[in-house]
């Protein structure tokens, strides 16, 4: 660390001046202090190390080491002492020193202290800038709108985040913003310098999401070569997010419920317990309740899991909203793409704010990173969306509503049905066919309890 500030604490005058004017050589700001006191006023002043005496006239060095680190925890001690008892050491240790040099000592070995003592400082600062600037995006002002519903759900999370809350249930239907909910409780909270790790729960078979979650043995398993940290461990301190936490199969359901009561648990081929902190932020887009119901989701796992429950709105019940998402993602992806959109024009806008937005912010998000890529004049408009033309020119304006009116529910079934059929239950292409993606079909096809016919039927 070049012009970094040693503070030298010693009673000694002629220790002090050696290690002052080496420091100096060496290229450091050293500043000096003779007792407690003054060790503590000068650090005050900012100090990036401190070489600190273990016996001085009005106190002793542990309680100034004491003071400094309740003063600020970061700032690295060196003790020096003339005691080469084991005891001392330990002592100077437990108290939160970075090492220790017994008198009389070398000065190249000091100094070699002093660097890799500044390095460690140099590398937690640059962690910490590393972890704000990650922060940025998921400050509450990241969730865009000014609708009743999205004002509440930003209060709750902002409460949620400063709370003690170890569990909290992310609900809406998908594209609705979980994943960005859960991140602004764990960037707003007291764990935000600690790891934030997200696990889709239905994005790996139960086998290795066990050993994804909890971690394994050498030789648990066939390919086991070694032992191997779960996302659990590896998230201590910090926050594990749970996406489709309704995908989980019963047998891991009842090891996250144990963890959740006993903060333990064992890796995969493990007898020893695993104690670790975290707070878990599981979502879904299922109805728990209903899952519960049917006998595919734990009760009491359900309970335990619902204790903070936050529920996303989707975007038709926040049309407000629609504008000023579509401003915030065109001067997004302004400063991503390097362009000069200038936003989009009336008659753009005016049918954008009317579209269904079936797949939610996702989908609002997803159609301007388009429109923004392939545009190349100054302005979005309709051309920019292809959705919209093919909403004026197909169903929406073939079909007009009968006079008796209709079942929308017996509606949108039987166009899930036809696409599938169309599609030879490709969910993928079916998904295409009705302008949706995968688990927004999947979510139709487990609403609708639809099957796929049997080749005897």
């Amino acid at each position: 660390m070049p012009n970094a500030t040693v503070l030298v604490v010693d009673d000694e005058p002629l220790i002090r001046w050696s290690l002052v004017n080496r420091l100096k050589e060496e290229g450091y700001r050293a500043v000096e202090a003779g007792t407690a006191n003054e060790a503590v006023a000068q650090h005050r002043d900012g100090v990036d190390l401190v070489l600190l005496d273990f016996a001085l006239p009005d106190a002793n060095g542990l309680t100034v080491l004491k003071q400094i680190k309740e003063t600020d925890p970061d700032t690295l001690v060196i003790m020096l002492t003339a005691n080469t008892e084991v005891g001392t050491a330990v002592e100077a240790m437990k108290g939160g020193a970075f090492h220790y040099a017994n008198k009389p000592f070398d000065l190249d070995e000091v100094m070699l202290l002093v660097e890799k003592a500044l390095e460690t400082t140099q590398l937690r600062r640059e962690v910490r800038v590393l972890r704000a600037r990650n922060a940025q995006p998921f400050g509450l002002t990241s969730i865009v709108g000014e609708s009743e519903p999205i004002k509440a759900v930003r209060t709750l999370l902002e409460k949620i985040g400063v709370s003690p809350a170890s569990t909290v249930l992310l609900t809406g239907e998908s594209g609705t913003g979980k994943d960005l909910a859960a991140k602004v409780i764990h960037y707003s909270s007291g764990r935000a310098s600690r790891p934030f790790m997200n696990i889709t729960c239905s994005a790996l078979p139960e086998t290795l999401l066990e050993s994804e979650l909890f971690g394994h043995e050498k030789g648990a398993f066939t390919g086991a070569v070694a032992m191997r940290q779960g996302r659990f461990e590896l998230a201590d301190g910090g926050t594990i997010f749970l996406d489709e936490i309704g995908e989980m199969v019963p047998l891991l359901q009842a090891k996250l419920l144990r963890f959740l009561e006993e903060k333990t648990f064992k890796r995969v081929g493990g007898a020893q317990d695993v104690k670790v902190d975290v707070r878990v932020v599981a979502a879904t887009n299922r109805s728990l309740e209903e899952e519960v119901r049917k006998g595919r989701f734990r009760e009491d796992l359900y309970y335990r899991l619902n204790v903070m429950s936050v529920a996303l709105p989707p975007l038709r019940d926040r049309k407000g909203d629609i504008a000023l998402l579509l401003e915030h993602y065109v001067d997004s992806f302004n400063t991503e793409f390097r362009k000069k959109i200038r936003g989009i024009a009336p008659a753009a806008m005016t049918a954008l704010q009317g579209y269904p937005w079936r797949g939610n912010v996702r989908e609002l998000r997803n159609a301007v990173e388009r429109a923004m890529l392939l545009a190349e004049g100054n302005e979005l408009d309709e051309r920019h969306f292809p959705m919209l033309s093919v909403r004026e020119g197909g169903l929406s304006a073939a079909m007009g509503l009968p006079a008796e009116g209709l079942n929308l529910d017996e509606l949108e079934r039987s166009l899930v049905v036809q696409a599938l059929e169309r599609s030879g239950w490709n969910q993928t292409k079916a998904a295409t066919l009705l302008g949706l993606n995968r688990d927004q079909i999947r979510y139709r096809i487990e609403k609708f309890e639809l099957h796929k016919p049997s080749a005897a039927s």
